[in-house]
């Protein structure tokens, strides 16, 4: 697993990743995460760093440890400014599920005059394309263009933790969000990326974010197969 000390503090990398794992079902709640020495092994650090990763999901309410008994995941919900209620990966882990994020590309790309992301961004962006697994079955892809203001963020990390973690890790505050949905018939090649048939309906989701000055600062745009999972929204009032 890839940390660096040119990235901040090691344990706290740690504990990002560990969290991300916890909050999208790789560590199920009720259950233990894996012993330190095996997590000293993985990330090749010393017991105190992994210790001090741990401690920190302990004061956050996501782990438990007793002493015999292993450390166990108590909470596997964030919380989050764009919802009062949980985050639909959220809900879907809550029931059980797995949810396992896949890199796909990373590149800054040339905006076309003619498009969106012109308009959004200006003449560049930052593009990213990752695909979202349901219990091992390709359930979302996601492109996300996003300020070249994020350009010296290590992409390695995207299939680690969330996308919001790390622009926060960039020192950008995220205070306003917008949500669209719409009804599609899945673009080609969308369809073989998640294993569809031709002209099959999909949700289509565009997320734009902006920073406490108004700032474009992601424009995401997501198909859901939503024959194999519902989208789920629930509201906390």
């Amino acid at each position: 697993m890839s940390i660096s000390k040119r990235k901040g503090p090691l344990y706290l990398q740690i504990k990002n990743i560990l969290k991300d794992r916890i909050t999208h079902g790789v560590y199920a709640l009720g259950e233990n995460i894996p012993p330190e020495p095996q997590l000293e092994k993985e990330f090749d650090v010393s017991k105190i760093t992994i210790r001090n990763a741990i401690s920190e999901l302990v004061q956050e309410g996501y782990l438990e440890k007793k002493s015999g008994k292993g450390t166990k995941v108590i909470r596997n919900m964030v919380i989050s400014k764009v919802s009062k209620g949980k985050r639909f990966t959220e809900i879907l882990v809550g029931s059980g599920h797995k949810i396992y994020k896949q890199l796909i590309e990373a590149e800054v790309v040339f905006n076309k005059e003619d498009t969106e992301q012109y308009e959004l961004f200006g003449k560049q962006c930052l593009r990213i394309e990752r695909l979202y697994h349901f219990n091992e079955v390709p359930y979302i892809h996601f492109t996300h263009y996003l300020t070249t203001r994020m350009e010296e963020m290590d992409l390695e990390d995207l299939d680690k933790q969330s996308l919001y973690g790390l622009v926060e890790e960039a020192g950008i505050s995220l205070e306003n969000f917008r949500d669209e949905f719409a009804a599609v018939i899945a673009p080609s090649e969308i369809t073989k990326i998640l294993a569809m048939e031709a002209d099959t309906p999909v949700l289509k989701r565009m997320r734009y974010a902006y920073d406490e000055a108004g700032n474009i600062i992601e424009n995401s745009i997501g198909y859901y197969n939503t024959e194999m999972q519902h989208y789920v929204v629930n509201y906390d009032i």
